[in-house]
């Protein structure tokens, strides 16, 4: 089933392991589709095996900043709580890659983990997981300089040069576009980057 990235499959015994089987339902989503809206009341909860999906907030005027971004092997807490209480989605969730995974649907999500510890324990590490960096984000937006937290994102690509636009830093960092082109000028008059059409080039 290719689940084996997520730490609980293997502890799960024969019957929860036969549950999952039975009701989990395989899915692929290409690159750049939404797969719930802020607001959305969540179905089924994602079981990602391949590819990445990135969580985002967005404002009543449309300015988005990134939550996180949901790797193979992990289960995104905004999908999951919005499922399991049946409430409003605080974020958008868009495939940021083609993705491969399964769907669980909520009932299915409650009994297995009524039925089995090792899941129940994954659900609890995965909202310690996230709410640590959901702080630091917060921590980063109030106490960091925006040059600092632009540097930081561009370092984070581990690239030399990142095909980029300057839209796309600023949905991830919380910031508007214009803002950022002007942080990226400064940081290129102080010898950091090199900045060039689609892409930034950094300077060791």
């Amino acid at each position: 089933m290719n689940l084996e990235n997520y730490s609980f499959y293997n502890k799960l015994d024969a019957t929860a392991l036969d549950f999952l089987k039975k009701h989990l339902k395989p899915v692929k989503v290409p690159k750049g589709n939404i797969l719930f809206f802020q607001g959305d009341i969540c179905e089924n909860i994602l079981f990602l095996t391949e590819g990445k999906v990135r969580l985002y907030i967005q404002s009543d005027d449309a300015d988005e900043i990134t939550l996180y971004q949901l790797n193979s092997g992990e289960q995104c807490i905004v999908n999951t709580a919005s499922n399991i209480s049946q409430t409003e989605a605080i974020g958008s969730a868009i495939t940021v890659t083609d993705i491969e995974g399964y769907l669980l649907d909520t009932k299915s999500v409650k009994e297995l983990a009524h039925m089995n510890d090792a899941y129940q324990s994954f659900l609890f590490s995965i909202y310690t997981l996230r709410m640590s960096a959901l702080a630091k984000l917060i921590n980063d937006i109030k106490f960091k300089k925006l040059d600092a937290r632009v540097l930081e994102w561009l370092n984070a690509q581990n690239e030399k040069t990142i095909k980029t636009t300057h839209e796309t830093i600023a949905n991830e960092l919380g910031s508007t576009r214009v803002v950022i082109s002007r942080v990226l000028k400064e940081l290129e008059n102080l010898g950091k980057v090199i900045l060039a059409r689609g892409e930034i080039e950094l300077v060791e």
